[in-house]
């Protein structure tokens, strides 16, 4: 990732590469479960300009950790670099604050790209809790989410150990996922005219395949393109294929 700058400034941790259309990163409530490692490392080089600002999940109030919050957030991120018709890209939390900022900021918004999105159905990690100090549990669940455990490294695994067993944290991830559970976006979607491109894993736990379906079905100017034998996080999953996807309906779609 040499031609990625890190960047801390203004209450705002991002990295960021590349020239060109604007493209902003949302990743999930686990970092690492949503890992756009190989898309960062590509899009610069194709004509973009790529952020992938860090989401307050931890470091805000208990009052502000929630989707609208994570939303206003980004388009105060946005506003401060003086970005205009901004390409979001987010899987599954980070899809969901797409989509609100897509509602509360339509003339921002260029595009969504949205893979393992929540905001139609919410199968949060709360059945977890009981047993976060058990290790192998909590490996278990987090190689659930992938297709191919393998996915899961030692990494992964131990970023979401941590983040299960701090109770601080904890009390941060059951807020978010309580908004995310509020902030249902059915009412909205026939509403959002926007080109969006939904990404799915065809083996998706944590949003499956019928909420892809029902995305399509709301969104009237959507493209639901899925992938095989993959999980929630296509991005990490199928790489190349995500990238090419991706590269392709931009083409498709003039952005």
């Amino acid at each position: 990732m040499s031609n990625l700058n890190y960047v801390e400034d203004n209450g705002f941790n991002y990295t960021y590469g590349g020239k060109g259309n604007p493209i902003i990163v949302l990743h999930g409530l686990m970092g690492g479960l949503g890992n756009f490692k190989k898309f960062l490392e590509k899009f610069p080089s194709l004509g973009y300009q790529v952020f992938m600002p860090e989401l307050p999940i931890y470091s805000s109030s208990l009052l502000d950790t929630n989707v609208k919050f994570f939303a206003k957030y980004i388009n105060n991120f946005i506003n401060f670099l003086g970005l205009k018709n901004v390409i979001l890209v987010g899987n599954s939390l980070g899809g969901h604050v797409a989509l609100v900022h897509a509602k509360l900021f339509p003339s921002q918004t260029k595009a969504l790209v949205l893979t393992g999105s929540s905001g139609l159905y919410e199968n949060a990690m709360g059945d977890t809790y009981p047993r976060r100090g058990d290790y192998e549990f909590i490996k278990k669940k987090t190689q659930d989410v992938f297709y191919s455990p393998d996915v899961a490294t030692k990494e992964v695994v131990d970023e979401v150990f941590e983040s299960v067993n701090d109770r601080k944290k904890v009390l941060k991830i059951l807020a978010v996922a309580k908004s995310a559970i509020r902030h249902n976006m059915a009412k909205d979607l026939p509403k959002m005219n926007i080109p969006t491109a939904l990404l799915w894993g065809k083996n998706d736990n944590v949003t499956p395949p019928d909420v892809a379906k029902e995305f399509d079905k709301l969104l009237p100017n959507s493209k639901l393109i899925w992938f095989d034998k993959c999980g929630h996080a296509p991005m990490m999953e199928h790489p190349k294929k995500f990238n090419d996807t991706v590269y392709k309906w931009f083409i498709e779609n003039n952005l």
